[in-house]
């Protein structure tokens, strides 16, 4: 399934096409090994660096392409199609660590964090904890001011891209009295005292990509890493989130689409009853509905990428893209396991996979009944 050219510029299209290319040449032979080692091959991510989809909206002053968040977002539809765990790495990367630095930072942060993450530096966002997940802001991590420097104490779960990262992006309470409004951002190098990556997630799907927590003992942050201002974490929190659905919204309609691409090869090859599978009128339809709910999300995808680059707010687009693309994704992989019978519940084809790593999709970035609140709360505000 590719997207009509007609919402698609000339620049687009060979942007999408080169990456559909790499994910199909370079990412593919990779997948299952990926999958059974629960890691991201790192010469494979050295080639997504090389490719310059580790800097896809940074300017070229800082390393970056100087790109669009719907470029973004078909890079991550592309990669999804193939492999939704390649898929994160680039759109954490790109949503949910450089869109704040390239929004919030000082010069100077720029200069230093920004050339780093184009060049070779896994990012990572890390604001969920134990005890806040969607009431994100009920942070039990605190940081004290102790001189130039702040300390930073506590723990986070959670964590995508965490065991490969070298840069942090990690919230916490400068001013607890306060409530949200002493939420704070801070830059954090994984060197930096007190600070170690700890227990790595074993997941259902999405397995390649790492999922970790997080441990600030005493941590030593310098004053000069604080993104923003003191107190401004929380606007910069919900601010990125707002981008990064439309990312999990492009990964979710990219793992739609190669489910249904695997299970219509499946259906024109397998034969019942003296005819192929996709001569059957029943599976037609089945399909024919699938393929149509995919489009519709991916509109919407799409919709809320040209919003935001226009320079529009697009909390509620980028909710709502979130959400149907999450829910088309999950009803629509379980259809192609469903179309395969018994080879789809099995390793032996790819839908099963697509079908695992499809569920993450309701839950991370805020989970769908997050999605509804912030809807509902737009249109009846």
């Amino acid at each position: 399934m590719t997207a009509p050219l007609t919402i698609l510029g000339e620049d687009e299209v060979l942007f999408r096409d080169a990456v559909a290319a790499f994910a199909n040449e370079e990412v593919r032979p990779l997948v299952g090994e990926m999958e059974r080692n629960g890691k991201l091959d790192p010469a494979l991510i050295a080639k997504v660096f090389e490719l310059g989809l580790m800097g896809i909206e940074v300017d070229e002053a800082h390393g970056g392409a100087g790109g669009s968040l719907m470029m973004v977002a078909l890079a991550v539809e592309e990669l999804s199609k193939v492999d939704a765990s390649a898929a994160i790495l680039v759109d954490v990367q790109n949503t949910l660590v450089e869109y704040p630095l390239r929004t919030y930072a000082n010069d100077a942060q720029k200069r230093s964090y920004l050339t780093r993450l184009t060049a070779g530096t896994v990012g990572s966002y890390a604001l969920s904890e134990a005890g806040s997940g969607s009431d994100a802001f009920a942070l039990a991590t605190r940081a004290e001011r102790d001189g130039d420097d702040w300390v930073l104490n506590g723990r986070k779960l959670w964590i995508t891209n965490g065991a490969e990262a070298g840069v942090y992006i990690v919230f916490a309470n400068a001013n607890p009295s306060a409530g949200y409004k002493g939420i704070t951002a801070f830059i954090i190098d994984r060197d930096f005292p007190g600070f170690a990556v700890g227990k790595k997630e074993d997941k259902l799907g999405i397995r390649a990509s790492s999922t970790v927590e997080l441990l600030l003992d005493n941590c030593r942050v310098p004053g000069a890493n604080v993104l923003g201002e003191v107190g401004q974490g929380y606007k910069i929190a919900i601010d990125t989130l707002n981008v990064g659905r439309i990312g999990i919204g492009a990964q979710m309609i990219g793992v739609a689409q190669g489910a249904l691409a695997a299970a219509t090869a499946y259906l024109k090859e397998r034969r019942q009853f003296g005819k192929a599978l996709a001569e059957f009128q029943g599976i037609q339809f089945q399909v024919a509905q699938a393929a149509t709910e995919v489009e519709a999300a991916r509109l919407m995808v799409y919709n809320a990428a040209r919003l935001k680059d226009a320079g529009h707010d697009i909390a509620r687009e980028g909710a709502m893209a979130k959400l149907l693309s999450s829910q088309v994704c999950e009803r629509t992989t379980s259809l192609c396991i469903e179309l395969l019978g018994g080879y789809g519940y099995t390793k032996d084809y790819p839908v099963e996979k697509f079908y695992r790593d499809a569920k993450i999709g309701t839950i991370y970035e805020g989970t769908s009944n997050m999605q509804l609140q912030t809807i509902a709360k737009a249109i009846l505000k």
